[in-house]
């Protein structure tokens, strides 16, 4: 005797959101998605206060505007993984469509997770400031489905985002192009990357091919990659004292490469968080690793510390500071397990130990050049 099949009908799915991005929506889901506008009565939709997401705050006579999107199971299961990287669960609620009341689930955080409603969500806004980074961020959520637990996606998602970030960033910037061909990107063949690690940085195996100068072509080729953020890198001097601040950490990179001494003299340093400007980066890490507050920045360099297998920039400056003898001791992040000495060096031993090998970090190299080149300007201007 036959086995009667029963369907299940699955409630259709209510996102008000970043989802509501249809970029991200198709990405995270593995397939396009067709949404049907809808509302959520008695909610309001708001930006988190000091946050680039939104959140549905509880009002009385207001409506949060969004959408109705019917998954298959699959994606379905790929949007929950989604969503649990950042403890959000679904849970049954009634919506309007068309003007009739329909029953249907929706993400949520935890109760009691804190969050403080800001202005008014805008999804043009944030698709704007944000949409490309995270399209790029929910890429690398999305392939490790099924390897990583999503809590630990959460855990490291602040430095997923600022690697999409600097990703975003490095697209948008053009050289000026005064010497050497114009070669763009589009013209090389990616014939596919096998992710070897995904953790606080990537490991990558990039297979490409590329035009030669002579008209060729190169490949397919297979390199590694190692991809890290953008970070900013800070030396701080004081033109009326004519002293720069240096600071030493313990480096696992000098120790792992046999170093007899890892514990580096290098400038402040640190990842640029994502939708933070260099600048702010480089402010906020003087604050951090060394109580500083700067005054006017100067603009040393934007570079690639080791293009050949690092996805890295680099932003240096020279910033303006008061060093008094007191300004040395031990700082850093703790909560980052940072434990930083800072040192404070006058300008005629900085000189001594760049040309004696005592500076060993090339960020500490250039933005040292840069303040041989410019000391007598700023100590003119501070004077």
């Amino acid at each position: 005797m036959g086995r009667e099949v029963v369907a299940v009908t699955m409630s259709p799915i209510f996102i008000f959101g970043t989802l509501c991005h249809q970029p991200l929506l198709d990405l995270v889901a593995g397939e396009p998605q067709q949404m049907e506008r809808a509302a959520l009565p008695g909610y309001r939709a708001a930006w988190v206060k000091g946050g680039s997401w939104p959140m549905l705050e509880k009002r009385d006579g207001m409506v949060a505007e969004g959408a109705l999107i019917a998954p298959s199971p699959e994606a379905l299961a790929r949007l929950d993984y989604y969503e649990a990287c950042f403890a959000y669960t679904r849970r049954k609620l009634n919506v309007i469509r068309e003007g009739s009341e329909v029953e249907a689930e929706a993400w949520f955080p935890p109760s009691g997770q804190g969050q403080e409603p800001g202005e008014d969500w805008s999804l043009s806004d944030w698709a704007a400031h944000w949409g490309a980074l995270q399209v790029v961020a929910a890429s690398e959520v999305m392939r490790q489905m099924g390897k990583v637990p999503p809590e630990v996606i959460g855990a490291r998602f602040s430095i997923i985002r600022d690697r999409a970030d600097a990703y975003v960033r490095s697209g948008r910037w053009r050289r000026p192009g005064h010497v050497g061909a114009q070669m763009p990107s589009d013209k090389v063949v990616h014939h596919g990357t096998t992710h070897a690690y995904d953790g606080f940085f990537n490991a990558e195996e990039v297979q490409a091919s590329h035009p030669r100068f002579d008209g060729g072509t190169n490949g397919p080729l297979r390199r590694s990659v190692f991809r890290v953020a953008d970070a900013v890198t800070l030396i701080p001097y004081d033109p009326v004292r004519d002293r720069i601040m240096l600071v030493q950490q313990f480096r696992f990179g000098a120790y792992a490469h046999g170093d007899a001494n890892p514990w580096l003299l290098e400038p402040i340093a640190g990842m640029i968080d994502a939708g933070e400007t260099p600048e702010v980066a480089a402010r906020r890490e003087a604050r951090e690793e060394a109580k500083l507050d700067l005054g006017a920045l100067h603009f040393v360099a934007r570079y690639y510390p080791s293009p050949g297998g690092l996805a890295q920039v680099l932003f240096s400056y020279l910033g303006i500071a008061d060093l008094p003898d007191e300004a040395a001791g031990v700082g850093g992040h703790v909560a980052e397990n940072e434990d930083i000495l800072s040192h404070i060096v006058p300008y005629d031993l900085a000189r001594q130990m760049l040309a004696e090998g005592d500076m060993a970090d090339a960020a500490q190299i250039v933005t040292m050049q840069y303040l041989m080149l410019h000391r007598d300007r700023l100590r003119a201007q501070a004077g």
